[in-house]
Order: structure tokens, then C-alpha cells, then sequence
């Protein structure tokens, strides 16, 4: 608004004039009268800083004023005259400037679209002989000042003129204007269908004050008038950028949102249902949901929340990015704000952050788990660990695993799988040869490496022509390696043992290991494609399982750890495999040999192993264990099972042992068995092949592992379990009747039973018995069953009472620790058993007369 005093600068000269364009901005022509805090800025000279700073966060190289008005308004001021153009510019213009290089956008909103042309002083002077503060616009339509000497006021700010024809710039836009307040009644709610009589001026405040019709989407100017959204800026669109109500400049990126208790107030308002046959009053805030459930309307005032008129607004996300931007300008400033005042500049984080929380509230907590992934720099795939371990379960080889790693790649654009490079460095922080340590004193014929992985198992091998072939191929781990690295696989537990006990953390030990080994045959590893090497079709494997880890102090022993499942795969780590057959004893020799001497080089060092972040020292105890009998038998050098030494435990030999089934104790050992080949390699006695045998009770080769004296549970189930089937079948054709039977009737007998089983238990027949097979049918349940094809009852007595003491002996021989899982059976397991051989050597006597199986 041009102040009332510039009516009198027609009488001034040409200094008036001067002193009068100097109040005015040298682009838009606007007076600087117009901004409460009279600001303004130099026309020439350099960048004030804070519009520097923006420059130089856009990288620009601008650094006068002349040079950025004619990159953002196209107009040159470097040859201005004092005398005709102001020299100073308004801090509207100002902003514009700098919003165009903080947000980068090519759009700027000016009132009047294009700068103003300023012209020498005249007898008609735009600035001197009216009380337009501009002077004339680049393309605006000539008015003749002879005919305009009537006109008090600015065209675009008078009121409604009784003769619009003679001013057509005003007449044109009261007409957009009037054309603009018809569209709004089809898409905004007239103050008339508010419920309650308010006063006018409560009314005025919640009404839009270009349409003024109830506020749609209010915008608050500021100035601190209210509007519609779409009223405002098709308002600054069509009439300039400035307060409808006081003519303030407003421009689109002023417009805010009002406070929230406004809001609230205006949601609240109570309005008639506009549908014909619904008396409802509804809050305001939840008239569009009444209105579209209403599915018959007439007439178009049911539909008036509905934007029919015109385009439509489009969704955020099909709007084009410039569009985005603009659309988005207002809330970007507001968070690059608060990322300035509360977290340091960081915009990115609070963006993440907030649609973080919003796929949370909505519980979308896959793409929410993704974006977290993001935000703390995994990636939105898989961890290259968890892709190795899908890889090692599902069994895919490498290329199998390239190959679905790019078709997962190339169908959903995203890498979730990991390439096999980051599996390959996973693998190393998981395989042994990672962690470093040290033994002290140091292993005999041990490197002090500890950064060794899978190495050849043939490399210790001094191959020469007289030696025996092996013909294989065999991988393994060094055995301190492996033991390393099973420990920090256990740091965390070993810790919190630690804990557990009432021990400090920062003990060193030393601590107690129970290892425990097995070794197995692994069964037909032949390969059914492909051209191989020339290798065996068997393989072997030995491995180790970390039982418990202990700890010795004043008080006693403590055990800090003891593994809960020591028979699972998941606690039994692998450190050899071999194409080998397990009865190749050589073979077995030459690979194994130096895991064993490492092992033996183990038993008298301690080692030093940072867990914890503390240096501490551990001691290994290894306890062979994990052998079946066939192994035992092959490592310990002793005779194949068929031999008439029997057992794998003492020296009886089948006839002793059906002969006296009761009074036996473990006698053999690993030291023994050491000194029997020693003999039966040297026989010292020069006796015969029969005598040196028996002097040497079996012992054939040379013992290269020691192992413990065990059973091997599931073995003895499998052969027990054969024996009861046998036992069944007998009973059932009453062999100890008559024992010339055909084998005709004995497969009759078979066929009975399983007959039988197959029907009573669900017990299908099988070629050749197995574990799971012999569980079910050592029960209680099976030989009632059984009982029922039995005829004598004294028979079926027998049978129950065998399986019965079966079933209590069995839990002493399957648990990994007897006295503590079960006790009491363990107390009555000697007069069990002692009452188990009298029921064979009697009434089974027909069974067991001078032959009894080794497991028995």
C-alpha cells in the first residue's frame, strides 16, 4: 500500500522524483513502506553472508548483486542511472533469490511475473502523477494517461468500479475472480449448513475469505489470515502475490499450516447432512467419510466435498520430481530446520527416522526392517553369514549358488543374496586359522602359525616307492586350530558360566577342556555323474565335541560350561574327512597319525587364548568316545567282529562269555593293546601262530588312537534289538519245543510277527533293522503285542519280565551322565543285569548255549 503523501509528488521536480523512486524496490516496484521492518539491500556491491552462504553450499560462484538479479530476474542493473532507477531492492526479492539457490529450482514466484522498466522523468510520470509505485511493466497493455485522469487508486486494488469497461485489466480480473468463487461451491461447504446460529464473526474466522465458504485445507498467510489452499494460490495466481485481506505480500512458500487447537475447533464444527432423507449432524472433520457412505444422493450438493471442478489433485508419488519438490518445498524447510537446531544438519537421518516410525505405526515391519538395515549400513539384503549358511544347508555348490545369486538379482532388481567373494571373507571369521593364540611351552613338531585353514591331509606324507599307495583325497584342520576356534565360538558362554558360578570375568585360569572324539564311516560318498578322480567310494570322518569346561579353585570344581546335547551335529565339529574306507587300516594310518600326534603334543601344553578380552590359559583333556565297534576295533588294531574275541572291553571269547554271563570287567586298554602288537610283531616266545594268538587275545595290528572303553548306544540298540526280533519269532513257533524246524517255518514265523506288528504297533517290515525301527520295538507296548501270538503264559511271563529289565538298564547305558539323570536305575543296574543273565542262561537257554552276541 503506497502511502497517502505520494499523492502530492505531481508538484515535485525532479528531485521529488528522485527521492521518491529511492523508497521503491528497483525490481518489483514494491515501496519498502510495504515490510514492517523497512528492509532492504544495495543494487550494487557484493553478496551479504547469508546469501554467500547459500551460494557456496550450491557451489556457485556469484559474488555481486548485479550478477545474481540478472541470473534470477533476467535483468541488467550495471548500467543503471541514478536519476531513473532506484538503487536499492526490497527483501521479498531478497528472499526470492535466495530460495532459488537453497532449493535449486528454476521456478520463481514474482507478483507481477516479470521486473518492472523504469523510465526517465516526464509530465506523465507513473511514479510522480499517479499512485502506482511501479514504473512500467515489460509487456503490460498501454494505458493513455489522458483518459485515466479520474483514477485515484492502483487498478488491481480498487473496489468493484461501477464502469469495469474503462479500466479492462481490473474488469478482467474481478470476472476470473467471480468465475473462481462459482467453481468453489462445487467442491467447498457453504456456512450455511452449519448446525448452530453462530455470530457473524465467529463465522468470518472459519470461513475462506476469497470463497468465503467454510475453510478446505486452511492456510494460514503471514499476515495471519486464513484460506483455502486452492482459493490462495489460483488467487496469487490470477490477481498477484499478495494478502487478499490487508494486501500484504504473500507467495506460496509463506503459506503454513494454522496451529493444531484451531484445527480442532474447525473439525469440530457440527453440519447438516446435504444428502435428501438424512437428518445427521456431523463433525466437519468426518463429513467425507458420512458423505461417501451414502451410496444413493441427489442432486449435486451431496457430492460438494468431492473436487469435481477441474483437474484433479494429484497423488505425491505420480507427481514429476520438480513437482515433488515444489509440492514438498514448505515441509522440507521446516525439517531441514529442525535437522539444523537438533541433530547437527543431518537431514537424511531424520527423514529415515520419520518413515521409519511411519511403516512401524502401520505395522509394515518388513519394509521397516529393510529400511533399518539401511540406516545402519547392513544393506537391505542378506548378511553375507546368513547367505553362507543357506548355502552350506541347502547343499549348493559354488556355481549352483552364483547362478541363483544373478537370477535372484535380475528378477527383483535388489541384491538380496551376497556374491560368493563376501562369502569367501565370512567364511574366514568362521572357519579355524582366524583367532591367534599360543602353547606354552610350544607343540612338538608343531608350527607356531595360527593363521592356518583347510590344509591337505596328505601333506605330512613321505611318499617313496617302497611306501604303501594312498590313492585318496583328504582335507583337514590342525587340531589346536580347530580347538581355537571352537573355544571363541564359545566365548559368550564360557562368560556367562563364568558369571553363573560367582566368579569374576576377569579370571585366567586355567580351565579344564573335555574333549571328546569321534570317528565314523560315512557310508556310499560316490559320485553318480561326472568323471572324478580315481578315489574310494566311502568316506570317513573324525571330528571333536566340546563336552564341559571347568574350573578349579579353593572351593572345588566348578563347572563354568557343559554342553546339553553332546550326541547333536550342531556341537560336533568336523577336522578331517577322507574319501576312505573305514576298514582300510592303512589308509586310516597314514592320514589320521598326525592329528594325533598334534593331540598327543596337546595333552602336556596349555594354552593361551584371549576370551573375554582377558589372556587365559586352558588345559585339554580328549576322551576317545565316539566310536562305534567297528572303529574300535580298527584303531585299537584288534580282530573284525566276527573273531572269537568277542568283546571290545575284555578278553572273553564267545564261548566264555555264554558260559559265565554275569562276572566280566573291563580289562583291555590302549597301552595294553600297544604291547600285545609289540609282541605279536616280535613274538619273543617263538610260538605258534595259535598260542601267539591267544597270548595276544586278538590284537592283529598296530593301535594308532586311543579310545575309551564305551558302548556305542546306538549300535546296542540296533543289535539288542535284532536279538528280541529273533527271540519273538522263536517264541512264536515254540522253538525251545522242538528245535529241528525247516526255514521254511521259520520265515513263517517272520512273516507272522511282522504280520502282526505291522497291524497291533504300525511297525512296517525292513530289510535290515535301524535305529528308529529298534526304539519302537523296545517297549513295553511291542511285546504285549507280541505276547498275544505267544500260547504258553509261563512264555509270555518271561518275555515281559526281559523287556522290562531291558527298558530299566537301557536309560544307565543311553545317558551321557547316569548318576546325575538317572540315579536310582543306575544303583539297581547290577542286580537288573545280573537277573537279565539269569533269565537267558534259563529260560532262553535254547538261544544262548555256548554263543551270545558281543552287545549282550
Amino acid at each position: 500500500v503506497v502511502d497517502s503523501n505520494e499523492t502530492d509528488l505531481k508538484s515535485l521536480g525532479n528531485e521529488a522524483h528522485i527521492t521518491a523512486i529511492q523508497q521503491l524496490c528497483r525490481i518489483c516496484g514494491a515501496s519498502f513502506k510495504m515490510d514492517q521492518q523497512n528492509r532492504s539491500y544495495p543494487v550494487h556491491g557484493p553478496v551479504d553472508s547469508e546469501t554467500q552462504d547459500v551460494l557456496r553450499r550450491r557451489e556457485k560462484k556469484v559474488t555481486s548483486w548485479p550478477e545474481l538479479i540478472l541470473k534470477v530476474f533476467k535483468t541488467d542493473v550495471r548500467a543503471d542511472v541514478d536519476t531513473i532507477h532506484p538503487t536499492r531492492f526490497c527483501h521479498n526479492c531478497w528472499t526470492l533469490m535466495n530460495q532459488k539457490f537453497s532449493h535449486n529450482s528454476s521456478e520463481v514466484y514474482f507478483p507481477h511475473n516479470q521486473a518492472v522498466e523504469w523510465t526517465p522523468h516526464s509530465a506523465a510520470c507513473n511514479v510522480c502523477h499517479s499512485s502506482k509505485p511501479w514504473g512500467k511493466r515489460k509487456g503490460a497493455p498501454q494505458l493513455n494517461p489522458h483518459k485515466m485522469k479520474k483514477r485515484k487508486t492502483r487498478p488491481e486494488f480498487v473496489k468493484k468500479s461501477k464502469t469495469p469497461s474503462s479500466h479492462p485489466i481490473q474488469w478482467k480480473s474481478n470476472k476470473a475472480l467471480n468465475q473462481m468463487k462459482d467453481s468453489c461451491k462445487k467442491i467447498h461447504l457453504d456456512t450455511n449448513l452449519l448446525v448452530v446460529d453462530y455470530p457473524s464473526d465467529f463465522v468470518k474466522s472459519v470461513s475462506c475469505q476469497v470463497c468465503e465458504h467454510i475453510l478446505s485445507d486452511p492456510v494460514q498467510t503471514s499476515c495471519k489470515h486464513l484460506f483455502c489452499r486452492i482459493c490462495i494460490l489460483k488467487y496469487i495466481k490470477l490477481m498477484g502475490s499478495y494478502c487478499p485481506s490487508c494486501k500484504y505480500p504473500c507467495f506460496p512458500t509463506d503459506l503454513t499450516a494454522p496451529v493444531k487447537s484451531y484445527l480442532s475447533v474447525l473439525n469440530a464444527l457440527l453440519l447438516k447432512c446435504t444428502v435428501s432423507g438424512c437428518d445427521e449432524e456431523v463433525p466437519l472433520g468426518k463429513y467425507s467419510h458420512h458423505i461417501s457412505k451414502h451410496k444413493e444422493t441427489k442432486g449435486k450438493e451431496a457430492y460438494a466435498h468431492i473436487n469435481k471442478g477441474g483437474r484433479p489433485r494429484q497423488h505425491l508419488l505420480t507427481l514429476t520430481r520438480r513437482a515433488q519438490k515444489h509440492r514438498l518445498r514448505e515441509l522440507k524447510m521446516q525439517v531441514k530446520a529442525f535437522a539444523d537446531k537438533e541433530e547437527e544438519g543431518d537431514v537424511k537421518s531424520v527423514c529415515l527416522t520419520l518413515f521409519l516410525l511411519a511403516l512401524r505405526a502401520r505395522n509394515e515391519h518388513r519394509q521397516a526392517d529393510e529400511l533399518e538395515a539401511i540406516m545402519e549400513g547392513r544393506g537391505a539384503g542378506l548378511h553375507p553369514a546368513v547367505c553362507l549358511a543357506i548355502r552350506v544347508n541347502t547343499f549348493l555348490s559354488c556355481s549352483q549358488y552364483h547362478k541363483m545369486y544373478r537370477t535372484v538379482k535380475a528378477t527383483t532388481g535388489r541384491q538380496i543374496f551376497q556374491p560368493l567373494h563376501a562369502l569367501r571373507n565370512a567364511e574366514k571369521a568362521l572357519l579355524p586359522g582366524y583367532h591367534t593364540f599360543e602353547w606354552r611351552p610350544p607343540l612338538k613338531n608343531v608350527s607356531t602359525r595360527t593363521d592356518v585353514g583347510i590344509i591337505d591331509g596328505l601333506s605330512g606324507l613321505n611318499r617313496s616307492v617302497d611306501e604303501y599307495p594312498v590313492d585318496t583325497i583328504s582335507k583337514r584342520f590342525r587340531y589346536d586350530v580347530a580347538l581355537v576356534s571352537a573355544l571363541k565360538d564359545m566365548e559368550e558362554d564360557i562368560i556367562e558360566g563364568l558369571k553363573a558360578q560367582d566368579l569374576d570375568d576377569y579370571m585366567s585360569g586355567p580351565f579344564t577342556v573335555v574333549v571328546k572324539e569321534s570317528c565314523d564311516g560315512m557310508g556310499d560318498v560316490s559320485e553318480k555323474h561326472g568323471s572324478g578322480p580315481a578315489v574310494p567310494e566311502k568316506a570317513v570322518r573324525f571330528s571333536f565335541t566340546v563336552m564341559n569346561i571347568s574350573f578349579s579353585n579353593n572351593k572345588g570344581p566348578a563347572r563354568i560350561f557343559e554342553e546339553s546335547k553332546p550326541n547333536s551335529e550342531l556341537c560336533c565339529k568336523p577336522l578331517c574327512l577322507m574319501l576312505a574306507d573305514e576298514s582300510d587300516h592303512e589308509t586310516l594310518t597314514a592320514i589320521l597319525s598326525p592329528l594325533i600326534a598334534e593331540r598327543e603334543a596337546m595333552k602336556t601344553a596349555e594354552l593361551l587364548l584371549e576370551i573375554g578380552g582377558i589372556l587365559r590359559t586352558f588345559r585339554f583333556v580328549f576322551r576317545g568316545t565316539g566310536y562305534d565297534e567297528k572303529l574300535v576295533r580298527e584303531v585299537e588294531g584288534l580282530e573284525a567282529s566276527g573273531s572269537i574275541y568277542i568283546c571290545t572291553l575284555c578278553d572273553a571269547t564267545r564261548l566264555e562269555a555264554s558260559q559265565n554271563l554275569v562276572n566280566h570287567s573291563i580289562t583291555r586298554s590302549h597301552g595294553e593293546n600297544l604291547q600285545r602288537y609289540e609282541m605279536w610283531r616280535s613274538n619273543p616266545h617263538h610260538e605258534s601262530v595259535d598260542e601267539l594268538r591267544d597270548r595276544v587275545k586278538g590284537v592283529s595290528a598296530k593301535p594308532f588312537i586311543e579310545t575309551l572303553p564305551s558302548i556305542d548306544a546306538l549300535h546296542c540298540d540296533i543289535g539288542n534289538a535284532a536279538e528280541f526280533y529273533r527271540i519273538f519269532q522263536l517264541e512264536i513257533g515254540e522253538f525251545y519245543k522242538n528245535s529241528n524246524v525247516t526255514k521254511e517255518e521259520k520265515k513263517r514265523w517272520q512273516a507272522t510277527l511282522d504280520k502282526h506288528l505291522r497291524k497291533r504297533m504300525n511297525l512296517k517290515p525292513i530289510m535290515r533293522m535301524n535305529g528308529n525301527f529298534a526304539r519302537k520295538l523296545m517297549s513295553k507296548e511291542t511285546v504285549e503285542a507280541v505276547c498275544e501270538l505267544v500260547p504258553c503264559e509261563e512264555r509270555q511271563a518271561a518275555l515281559i519280565e526281559l523287556m522290562d529289565l531291558y527298558i530299566k538298564m537301557k536309560p544307565v547305558w543311553r545317558s551321557s551322565c547316569p548318576a546325575k539323570e538317572c540315579p536310582e536305575l543306575l544303583c539297581q543296574y547290577s542286580f537288573h543285569s545280573q537277573r537279565f543273565a539269569e533269565l537267558l542262561s534259563t529260560k532262553f537257554k535254547y538261544r544262548y548255549e555256548g554263543k551270545i552276541t558281543n552287545y549282550f
